[in-house]
């Protein structure tokens, strides 16, 4: 009755489906990790996460503060947060000279001496903020936008929204992943469809030489016996798929044995980085026993961005935490990760990968500019530096400003909702559009906020 009345309503509700339809004819709807086409074009194509978890000191890092040299031992001249981890004293210099480095001239401290031989490829937005000053909240706010309650994480949005470029592998990896502060929430799909969900290869604690997928070859079963016991299973569950109707996790377990048996092509291959060059494996630091690890974690980011995995994660795990002996400390973890990050940037460069590739580092907070005991600083939520390399972003650029002493984002401020809204923009994704209905309501990664930091655009 309404498409053949004046009113054309049914004319009107045919043309909206059939523009979504469009926007979605790339996909493969029988495949759920198929490439799905971008809101509109895409400045990068994949994203890899190098996360620092326990909150590196930005005024010791990256945020250089020259009344903080010179006020050291003196009170703060502003009121502290309501909210900190414990008691705190004076203003604290930091230990470690800084420098300008590059045609950008930015500042770096000595603690990152190659970080700082490739700061030309950075944009920082050192005026970051967060909502929780307690890592286990922060940490779920940095990965999934919400401090408060379990929602899919970045990764897993992104993967629902693009798909992934090889169908042999997940869309979503992250490698030794932390076990504590939130755990697997970090990485999972919560309440998106199973396969959207990161896949830990390796955990905290584990050598990253030792990071393996488990059970990925079977030199007992060939191949046509081990499809012909999968094709039997597959049979059984759709036949009970189709007793109960649908059921998310018996769908995502269908989905998960195909995608098992499909990885056995390629990620032994993969893990095996005996192939890298020699030159290739000492710009990682794969010849020295301190970056060793993290160097190993960064190359296999490259490798997996190279087959088109989706989204990467590498952490170095909960070693940033300095309440006390950040001289020594912070010293030992930037040794371990500035070689190896300085090496995945220009590998990634030389291989033509930075031009569509989204590299970010950070943390879930920052660290405090007063003393926490002699030698140590506090969580700090309110101002803190993160920063982004390669597809879509300035090249030695600088976003944001800190106070004159480093505690608060003053500056062209910039929340977690912010930051999700722009990694989604330049993966060619309205972060408004990216949603998914559950529970009654539509939810997406950046809830009911988010700007898009456009000044950081190229």
């Amino acid at each position: 009755m309404l498409q053949r009345s004046s009113a054309g309503f049914g004319g009107l509700a045919l043309a909206a489906l059939l523009g979504e339809e469009a926007g979605a004819a790339s996909a493969d709807h029988s495949n759920p990790l198929a490439p799905k086409a971008p809101h509109f074009p895409a400045r990068a194509k994949r994203v890899i996460f190098l996360f620092m978890h326990g909150g590196p000191s930005q005024i010791d890092t990256f945020d250089y503060k020259p009344l903080l040299q010179r006020d050291h031992g003196k009170p703060l001249p502003f009121k502290r947060p309501k909210v900190v981890s414990s008691e705190t004293y004076n203003l604290l210099k930091s230990p470690w000279e800084f420098k300008q480095y590059g045609d950008s001239g930015a500042w770096v401290s000595e603690l990152f001496p190659n970080v700082a031989g490739i700061v030309d490829e950075l944009c920082f937005i050192k005026s970051m903020h967060a909502s929780n000053s307690r890592h286990g909240a922060a940490l779920l706010e940095l990965h999934t936008g919400s401090d408060t309650f379990v929602r899919p994480s970045m990764g897993s949005w992104i993967t629902y929204g693009l798909g992934s470029e090889n169908q042999n592998m997940p869309g979503f990896i992250t490698i030794c992943p932390s076990s504590g502060h939130g755990g697997a929430n970090n990485y999972s799909s919560a309440f998106l469809p199973a396969p959207y969900s990161g896949t830990a290869v390796g955990a905290v604690g584990t050598p990253a030489r030792e990071a393996k997928i488990p059970f990925i070859t079977n030199a007992k079963t060939p191949r046509d016996i081990q499809r012909m016991e999968l094709d039997f299973i597959q049979r059984l569950n759709r036949q009970h798929l189709t007793g109960t109707g649908s059921e998310a996790d018996l769908e995502g377990r269908i989905a998960s044995f195909e995608l098992a048996f499909r990885m056995q092509t390629e990620a032994p291959g993969l893990q095996d980085i005996s192939g890298e060059s020699a030159a290739t494996q000492k710009l990682y630091g794969l010849d020295n026993r301190m970056t060793e690890d993290f160097g190993r974690q960064c190359l296999m980011a490259r490798r997996l961005a190279e087959v088109g995995v989706r989204f990467v994660q590498v952490s170095h795990s909960y070693k940033w935490d300095q309440h006390q002996r950040l001289r020594r400390d912070h010293l030992q973890n930037a040794r371990e990760v500035d070689r190896p990050i300085a090496g995945l940037i220009q590998d990634l460069k030389g291989r033509g990968l930075l031009e569509d590739t989204l590299v970010l580092w950070g943390g879930e907070f920052g660290r405090t500019p007063v003393a926490q005991g002699s030698d140590g600083r506090d969580h700090n939520p309110e101002g803190f530096t993160i920063w982004f390399a390669g597809a879509g972003v300035r090249p030695g650029f600088q976003y944001g400003a800190t106070d004159d002493y480093g505690y608060y984002s003053v500056e062209n401020k910039v929340h977690m909702h912010d930051l999700h809204a722009t990694i989604l923009h330049l993966l060619g994704l309205d972060h408004t559009r990216l949603t998914y209905r559950y529970a009654g309501r539509d939810f997406r990664l950046t809830d009911v906020h988010g700007n898009v930091v456009k000044d950081i655009l190229a």
